[in-house]
């Protein structure tokens, strides 16, 4: 993962699932694309919007972590 490439979070916010095909969002620092998760059409996932950190918020969620497992890391915010 070191070499990843390292996104802004106005590029992140660019990944919102309407500007762009990428549904992107962000946790503990890295970018998951959650594009093929049926759970993030629109960019929408609940109350949660893509293109966002998402960190502050999985205190509130119904989930663990490890739910960002199953994604891929495209990238690292900066």
């Amino acid at each position: 993962m070191e070499n990843l490439k390292t996104y802004t979070i106005s590029q992140l916010a660019l990944r919102n699932g309407s500007d762009k095909p990428e549904i992107w969002c962000a946790f503990n620092g890295l970018i998951y694309d959650v594009s093929q998760s049926k759970l993030w059409r629109n960019g929408k996932h609940y109350e949660h919007w893509a293109g966002q950190d998402l960190t502050g918020e999985m205190k509130d969620a119904p989930h663990t972590q490890h739910v960002f497992e199953k994604f891929e890391v495209v990238g690292k915010l900066g």
